[in-house]
């Protein structure tokens, strides 16, 4: 990693364009909404006319929803040019953020919630207008962290948490608030694209509530909702055949009734919203929530819904007054590190999308992220991700990663200043173009295959006894961290490994299944235990536990990531490529429809470690003193670069940060090879390889 010895050079992507324009490949695929209203078919996100859908995007994060007519035009365009096709509207409804949906400025006193702010209205309008026109589609969200209040007509509102979590789906009158915004939102006339929403199709995804369920964390439920609670509790069991239960305790996440209670409650909440929306003429695919917590109770409770939603992080942080630990690995060398609960949560009867996602600054290897979690999901045909989060405002000529946006918090929440933040920061966005082209251009093909893994077990129990069927003489896997007694991936051993080996899915009883469908014994792994080396069935994807390196060996986008340092050359098909640096990401897609060993124009991006200048850590970079300040130093990536191509030719251009040319890497056109170094006297993220 970076040391005091390490080349950096300055690398600021601007906020207001983009150093590399992938646009045009994209060009066929503007206005957003030209193929007609999203649909989900046979697994698959699908366009009225046909066209499957894929999509790269982002999150705009509270304030972001809301920005100036003249910066909406400014950000639409720079994400296309990075190739993106999706945003996901996120905390519209925070009340932390100035403004949100309810409240342009702060100062009055917000008497309720049940109305929307105009200004702010006007504003998200004219922002999903700017999308359209660049060919983005949105994901609205609906109830996140708006904050029910005593004019709303809750009751003891001081209470309740953001999005009032845990109550939100079973208090009648939360829902009914709920479905008035509803109504609110898809029946707003857009004046900038003249439809309302419920009839543009730019708006293509939708769901009920983000990362929110019943099945953990019960403690906190408040009267007078807990006492209602548990009289439906006592009525579900007199109508089910059950006697009357004493002490009832809602945490209690190991009682076969309290559960099956619940995932009821759970369903017809989100049927109840779902039907409520339909009727209101809202076309789009709709997912109950995007959460894991319950785990097995969760997914059948979400069987109605259209599409599967899940997210995923590589991060942690021990905050305290004094001291912020963060995490500051790699996890290259993990069996199981982050994508692990996709294939559990994606059914096979429905598509999947993975709504947040991040690994966020400071790790200094977030680089390997973004490419990662965009060739496994092009590997297993998901239909997309949007990475949490592009921006939480919308203030220009940052030069920084994670300025502080209200001090050091946003809600009381540190890990809210910025570290999410990702629009600039080298070691991620810098990567999106090659991630866009992998998922949207099907540069990384999804696998022929389909694993289907029955996981009807509803409790761990259930699944212990199956497993020791199964497997005698073994002991079950019994570590979810959630701390609940819900089935959860660990407990099929189908399930382990399989996201970077083939395309898979779980799925209950009475699921209609594709017919390229193989449903195999849950409790019998497909990827033996002592892998060290996870080879996708289609050959293109590889990653090696013990050396820390991960290939990409596509025609069209090739890549290999991790300690590269260490792992000597490396041989792709057409391309060998040796790195002296410790650790680094580097790939290139070509822009043309070639593979790269036969295109005219070839993009290279090179990135190891980023941060602020004069950011300080300890020696493990697991304490930050100082985050520093602009401009961002990019470690400088000192690379042997083959490429077999007999166009003839070609020019190797460092490409600045402001996408201008910065010197030449004066490469060797010999033998139908192109030779050249990276870094050298004129070193950048980003090279153009192209024919002269």
């Amino acid at each position: 990693m970076q040391t005091a010895t390490t080349r950096v050079v300055q690398f600021t992507p601007p906020w207001d364009d983009s150093p590399i324009d992938i646009s045009f490949i994209f060009a066929n695929e503007m206005p957003a909404g030209k193929h007609g209203f999203l649909t989900c078919n046979d697994g698959k996100m699908v366009f009225e006319d046909g066209t499957e859908a894929r999509f790269w995007g982002t999150n705009f994060n509270s304030a972001a929803c809301f920005p100036s007519h003249e910066y909406s035009e400014i950000v639409a365009k720079r994400l296309a040019k990075f190739g993106l096709n999706m945003v996901r509207f996120h905390q519209m409804d925070g009340d932390w953020s100035t403004p949100n949906i309810f409240q342009f400025t702060r100062g009055k006193r917000l008497e309720n919630t049940r109305s929307l702010d105009p200004e702010s209205l006007d504003r998200l309008d004219y922002l999903i207008y700017a999308l359209k026109k660049n060919g983005v589609y949105v994901y609205l969200d609906l109830l996140t962290y708006r904050r029910f209040r005593s004019g709303d007509g809750i009751e003891n509102a001081i209470a309740l948490s953001d999005a009032a979590k845990k109550h939100s789906m079973h208090v009648e009158e939360m829902i009914e608030l709920q479905k008035e915004y509803s109504d609110q939102l898809w029946n707003h006339y857009n004046p900038y694209t003249k439809l309302a929403y419920k009839d543009d199709p730019v708006i293509a995804l939708t769901e009920i509530t983000n990362e929110s369920e019943i099945f953990n964390n019960c403690d906190n439920i408040v009267e007078p909702y807990l006492s209602r609670l548990k009289e439906k509790y006592q009525a579900w069991r007199k109508a089910n055949g059950y006697p009357p239960a004493e002490n009832i305790t809602f945490s209690d996440n190991g009682s076969r009734e309290l559960t099956l209670f619940k995932i009821e409650l759970q369903k017809n909440y989100f049927n109840d919203m779902r039907d409520h929306m339909r009727k209101s003429g809202v076309r789009i695919p709709i997912a109950g929530t995007n959460w894991n917590c319950g785990a097995s109770a969760l997914l059948h409770a979400s069987t109605d819904m259209d599409f599967m939603d899940s997210h995923t992080y590589w991060y942690g942080w021990a905050w305290s007054p004094q001291v912020k630990a963060l995490k500051n690995a790699s996890f290259l060398d993990k069996r199981e590190p982050w994508l692990d609960g996709f294939p559990f949560f994606r059914t096979a009867d429905r598509p999947f999308f993975i709504s947040e996602w991040d690994d966020p600054w400071p790790n200094q290897y977030r680089a390997e992220g973004t490419l990662h979690i965009a060739a496994c999901t092009a590997l297993q045909g998901w239909s997309g991700c949007t990475i949490h989060t592009y921006r939480y405002d919308n203030r220009p000529n940052i030069n920084m990663i994670a300025a502080p946006i209200t001090g050091e918090a946003l809600s009381g929440v540190p890990y809210r200043s910025g570290i999410f933040d990702a629009f600039n920061d080298p070691c991620r966005f810098s990567l999106f173009y090659h991630a866009a082209l992998m998922v949207r251009r099907k540069d990384v093909r999804t696998s022929d295959a389909l694993t289907v893994v029955p996981v009807n077990e509803l409790m761990r129990s259930d699944a212990n006894k199956r497993f020791m069927e199964e497997n005698p003489g073994q002991t079950p896997r019994n570590s979810t961290g959630n701390g609940d007694d819900y089935a959860y991936v660990s407990d099929f051993p189908a399930l382990n490994n399989i996201s970077e080996y083939t395309t898979a899915a779980s799925m209950l009883d009475g699921m209609k299944l594709p017919a390229n469908a193989k449903v195999v014994n849950p409790f019998k792994r497909l990827v033996p235990e002592e892998t060290q080396v996870f080879t996708s069935d289609t050959g293109e994807l590889k990653r090696n536990l013990k050396e820390r390196v991960a290939l990409i060996d596509s025609p069209r986008t090739k890549a290999a990531y991790g300690f590269l340092g260490a792992a000597g050359e490396i041989k792709l098909n057409g391309v060998t490529i040796r790195c002296r640096n410790e650790y680094a990401a580097i790939v290139m897609s070509s822009l043309s429809d070639d593979p790269i060993t036969e295109s005219d124009n070839i993009l290279l991006t090179v990135v190891g470690n980023c941060d602020n200048t004069d950011a300080k850590y300890n020696d493990d970079h697991t304490v930050q003193y100082s985050k520093g300040h602009g401009p961002i130093e990019a470690e400088v990536i000192e690379a042997e670069i083959v490429i077999e191509n007999k166009n003839g030719d070609f020019r190797v251009d460092a490409i600045g940060d402001s996408g201008m040319q910065v010197g030449s890497a004066s490469p060797e056109n010999k033998d139908g090879k192109i030779i050249f170094k990276t870094g050298g006297n004129f070193p950048s993220v980003h090279y153009l390889i192209q024919k002269i």
